[in-house]
């Protein structure tokens, strides 16, 4: 399932009730994340120039890292375990993520079954592309267990669909091993991750996804996280549940 640069104009969600779909038990048996992928991630010059000029753009040291530095952002203590996103090694980590994507469960949502080359070509556009989408292994208590995409929402098709904010950054989740599943590691790794981009992101104010409507216990687990459904959204293949996360702010003194 693909969110590709169609050309059409912009569709602004549809407002909903705040709690939106989901309500699934807890410990649903698996928590899973579906795709959207951005085939072309290398971002034409224009739009380069405009996110240069805009009010808040800080030139830094890593000024051209759309995401600042993944791979620099080490690991984080959870409830759980000491949990890591470790940046996808293509000739490493291939196999393990091709398996996950021929789990009937992933499958489902993120339709990347069958031979290897079609999981290559999903990782390779992110890999290869301009930074705006890392694909990353996490990794709990040095275990890989689950699959993630830290992209810029803001500058992803998705945009077109919601009122995006700079820096918006986005969330794609699967939990590859079965055997982590069922556990509501989902929502609380999803916690962790959620901090852990506004900690390392500080131009980020919002942490947002997309799940499936359909997929109850992914909308759950968001909520979990501390997320809220702010719409419902007709996007290319599916009706998504806009859930964002805001950054907390000390109140004023």
């Amino acid at each position: 399932m693909s969110l590709t640069d169609t050309g059409a104009a912009a569709t602004l969600p549809v407002p909903v009730a705040p709690d939106c779909p989901g309500g699934a038990d807890p410990g649903a048996s698996a928590l899973l994340w579906d795709s959207e992928e951005t085939l072309d991630l290398r971002l034409p010059a224009e739009l380069t120039a405009l996110r240069t000029a805009l009010p808040d753009h800080a030139p830094s040291p890593r000024d051209g890292d759309l995401l600042d530095g993944i791979h620099t952002w080490g690991p984080t203590t959870t409830p759980v375990g000491t949990f890591e996103l470790a940046p996808v090694r293509m000739e490493h980590d291939l196999p393990l993520v091709h398996g996950w994507m021929n789990d009937p469960a992933v499958a489902e949502f993120w339709e990347l079954a069958g031979p290897q080359d079609r999981s290559e070509r999903h990782l390779r556009a992110q890999v290869d592309g301009d930074g705006r989408s890392v694909p990353c292994l996490g990794v709990l208590d040095g275990t890989a267990m689950s699959y993630w995409e830290i992209y810029r929402a803001d500058l992803d098709p998705l945009a077109r669909f919601y009122p995006a904010r700079p820096h918006d950054t986005g969330i794609h989740l699967l939990i590859g091993d079965g055997a982590h599943r069922g556990r509501g590691l989902g929502s609380t790794l999803l916690t962790a991750v959620a901090e852990l981009v506004m900690e390392r992101r500080r131009a980020c104010t919002r942490v947002v996804a997309e799940p499936d409507i359909r997929n109850t216990p992914s909308v759950s687990a968001f909520h979990r996280a501390g997320f809220r459904c702010r719409a419902e959204v007709d996007l290319p293949g599916k009706r998504a549940a806009l859930m964002i996360r805001d950054r907390v702010r000390p109140e004023p003194s």
